[in-house]
């Protein structure tokens, strides 16, 4: 190949590497930041008691694209129970934005009535809610 006669030439191919290399880093940075909102708005909260740790809902903690997953003992903490208005344990709560969007709770033989799939069908229900 022939050398050009510019002696800019290798400068001005540099500086559009460059620029695309930039915009292709901004449009992953972009990307990752509008998937990790998504997954940033969603919190489940598991209320049950101590003395019905017999009937605790062992899947919560394998829902997927949550923040937080946490849970309350109304036993220990009774503001919260009076708060989120837990009548029966277990409750499972679904936050979006902080402002509660789903509630699943237990039937009076304290049995949780959902089943991992409805609460993550509502996850996810959520979730694509936004697009």
């Amino acid at each position: 190949m022939e050398k050009p006669k510019c002696k800019w030439y290798y400068k001005d191919k540099c500086r559009d590497i460059t620029w695309k290399l930039f915009g292709a880093y901004l449009l992953i940075l972009v990307l990752m930041v509008c998937v990790g909102t998504a997954n940033a708005q969603i919190k489940v909260t598991q209320f049950n008691a101590g003395w019905n740790s017999a009937n605790e809902v062992s899947w919560v903690q394998k829902l997927s694209d949550c923040k937080t997953i946490s849970y309350v003992d109304i036993g220990k903490d009774k503001e919260a129970q009076s708060k989120h208005k837990i009548a029966v344990v277990p409750t499972i709560i679904i936050f979006k934005d902080g402002e509660e969007v789903a509630r699943f709770q237990a039937d009076l033989s304290f049995k949780m009535l959902a089943t991992r799939e409805e609460v993550q069908d509502e996850i996810d229900n959520q979730l694509m809610s936004d697009f």
